[in-house]
């Protein structure tokens, strides 16, 4: 066997590699780098099924970062049993094979319940009175304690939101070293998030990113290091790149405007009401599942659609075949948007009556994907004054709620999702091995299966 390590760098794409990531482009310049072909969605748990699984979301069912429950009737967005990817992954393959092949996946996605030898992975305190407290989840279950002793608590607060930066993808590093030091399992898979934030916040503005560059380049050092001290084959790799946008397209309010959307009045805030909606869009970046309760009006939403600015690509269940998206999870209609593109979730007309979540950082409550959760409101000038307010209440064990976030989707300046961008802009694969063609997502899997040497 081959020991080897996959460390994923996400957002990393040839747009960004250059003298801000002097250590990154010296190891590429060493090695061979090929560009993946991007998924449809080109999003997180999409990519990372694909690499994972060596088959598309028509098998696996990860058709994007969330989907509509269509028993639960519920937009359900970052969930993360593994059981939700239907799909043998590759480390079932290598035990078949050799049966002392061992993984350590390191915050990839669908890591709770995996049957990965060793796992940790994002997974807050939800207690009682409304308070969120940073954590993480691990198996075997005592390796979670075990580093947050040696390590600190895993930083949440740094991982997503206003606040993300390099502390948790430090934290990511540090522990995977640890990890490997004590299990030296066969396969590492490492995440490394660092790059998304300042991507979509300011696109590719070097003035405003070269710092994050230069920390992420820090980071994969030390790693590469590591695992090199360690006798491993090294694969970096990303998911996606980050390409420039200036528009964002509220599906939903356009959807409402047509009397599609329904709303239910809370204490004078509106909620959609999913199961009630006779369409809806459930946004995740450059992708939007439009889900339809009539399917006799699946041709009569789609011509409204086609006036909707900023769409690149209406598919119907049968045309998302040809992209191996068609799934029982994936909408009735799958809207790609264009290059400079990317879809909101809102659905309110007046700010006035968005709901308290809009405010807030709460993946789980919004009805898709929110990238403006990384921005305090710039409009208002003592909003970290109320930031600090409403800590000291958290501290104070008084409630709270921390509604900080803006209402402004024009703030966000880079996106992804779709699989239609310039190439400067496609996922990456670098390794030791001189092939030279672009990869299609699913041969990522084939990729690493052999480098294992099993």
């Amino acid at each position: 066997m081959k020991k080897t390590a996959v460390i994923d760098i996400v957002g990393l794409s040839q747009s960004v590699i250059g003298a801000h990531t002097p250590f990154i482009q010296s190891y590429i310049e060493k090695h061979y780098i090929q560009r993946i072909k991007p998924s449809l969605p080109a999003v997180t748990t999409t990519a990372q099924s694909n690499y994972l699984t060596g088959v598309y979301p028509e098998t696996h069912g990860i058709v994007g970062n969330g989907w509509y429950d269509q028993q639960d009737a519920e937009v359900k967005f970052w969930k993360q049993s593994n059981q939700l990817v239907e799909a043998d992954k590759i480390w079932d393959k290598a035990k078949e094979v050799n049966p002392e092949f061992t993984c350590a996946k390191m915050f990839w996605w669908y890591n709770m319940y995996s049957n990965a030898d060793y796992s940790v992975t994002p997974r807050p305190q939800y207690h009682a009175d409304g308070v969120k407290a940073p954590d993480c989840y691990s198996q075997p279950a005592s390796l979670r304690d075990e580093l947050q002793e040696v390590l600190g608590t895993f930083p949440l607060f740094n991982f997503w939101g206003p606040n993300a930066n390099i502390k948790s993808t430090q934290w990511i590093a540090d522990a995977s070293i640890y990890v490997d030091k004590k299990y030296n399992p066969t396969l590492n898979l490492i995440y490394l998030p660092h790059l998304d934030y300042c991507l979509q916040k300011f696109g590719n503005d070097f003035t405003k990113i070269s710092k994050e560059l230069g920390e992420i380049d820090e980071v994969v050092k030390q790693l590469v290091e590591h695992f090199e001290s360690a006798g491993a084959e090294i694969i970096l790799l990303s998911e996606y790149g980050i390409n420039p946008v200036n528009q964002p397209v509220h599906v939903n309010r356009y959807l409402r405007e047509h009397g599609h959307i329904a709303i239910r009045e809370e204490q004078g805030l509106e909620l959609l009401d999913a199961g009630a909606s006779e369409a809806f869009s459930a946004s995740d970046h450059q992708i939007a599942h439009i889900y339809i309760k009539d399917k006799s009006k699946i041709e009569q939403i789609r011509y409204e659609l086609e006036d909707l600015p900023g769409i690149k690509l209406i598919l119907d269940k049968e045309e998302q075949k040809e992209y191996h998206l068609a799934n029982k999870r994936s909408g009735d209609l799958v809207l790609v948007a264009n290059d400079n593109a990317w879809f909101t979730y809102y659905y309110w007309l007046d700010d006035q009556k968005a709901p308290d979540f809009a405010r807030l950082v709460d993946i789980h409550k919004k009805p898709g994907y929110d990238p403006v959760e990384m921005f305090m409101d710039p409009k208002n000038p003592f909003i970290k004054l109320k930031a600090a307010y409403k800590l000291a209440r958290k501290l104070a064990g008084f409630r709270y709620l921390m509604n900080v976030i803006p209402l402004n989707a024009n703030l966000i300046k880079g996106s992804h999702g779709s699989p239609f961008v310039e190439k400067q802009f496609y996922p990456i694969f670098v390794s030791s091995n001189a092939e030279h063609k672009e990869l299609e997502p699913h041969e990522v899997y084939e990729r690493i299966f052999r480098t294992l040497e099993l």
